[in-house]
């Protein structure tokens, strides 16, 4: 059984509920170090933003068995234009096609963006040697509510399970454990919130991909 390992876009993964809700603030996060911020303040500016970067440490940690703070992987991503900040502070990112350009030369990854790719396309690449990242609502911690658009963060597709007709991801901003780790979803669900675009990336040689007996599910 091969593991992938869980990162969320906060450090303090039991504490995401509480950051989603107001409750507290980023800067409260008592693991905020390990994000490689050079402070507080840097971390609460960037924790909101960084799902995507949450994923990609999950991806390399996966593909790569290399573990890089997310906060690191921002700064190298918004150097090929991945993210940009507006003179009055706004962020805008993830940009896709530099995202893309960065984790190739970087990482030596192949990958591409898809836009308008129905997620039953995914599912047949998954444990054929693909991984995805994939734009949904935030919503989806809760896949019992309708979502108001899709889009809007990303999360970590790594596998499937062919018996219940599920695919599996980790979800860098779930608010339970069970929102957060290897969740299940059905395809006809998944879609509900999913903007049918993202990022596909090819599974380095000799690493294998999960498929249902390899991906343990705990909902």
């Amino acid at each position: 059984m091969i593991a992938v390992h869980y990162f969320g876009q906060f450090e303090s993964r039991q504490l995401i509920p509480d950051f989603l809700s107001g409750k507290l603030h980023p800067s409260d996060d008592p693991l905020w170090h390990m994000s490689g911020a050079s402070d507080q303040n840097e971390y609460a500016q960037w924790s909101f933003h960084i799902c995507g970067m949450a994923c990609l440490k999950m991806l390399l940690a996966h593909l790569k068995n290399r573990t890089i703070p997310t906060i690191d992987l921002m700064k190298q991503c918004r150097d090929y234009g991945g993210y940009v900040v507006s003179e009055d502070g706004s962020i805008k990112g993830l940009i896709y096609r530099p995202f893309v350009s960065f984790i190739e030369e970087k990482f030596a990854l192949q990958a591409e963006v898809l836009e308008q790719t129905p997620i039953e396309e995914i599912y047949d690449l998954l444990g054929q040697g693909y991984v995805y990242i994939a734009s949904v609502h935030p919503s989806i911690r809760t896949p019992e509510v309708t979502p108001p658009k899709q889009g809007g963060h990303l999360v970590y597709v790594f596998g499937k399970n062919d018996q219940r007709q599920e695919i599996v991801f980790h979800n860098p901003s779930g608010h339970t454990f069970t929102s957060q780790e290897n969740v299940h979803l059905s395809p006809e669900v998944f879609s509900r919130f999913y903007a049918k675009r993202g990022i596909l990336i090819k599974v380095p040689e000799g690493k294998a991909s999960c498929s249902q007996e390899r991906s343990a599910g705990v909902n």
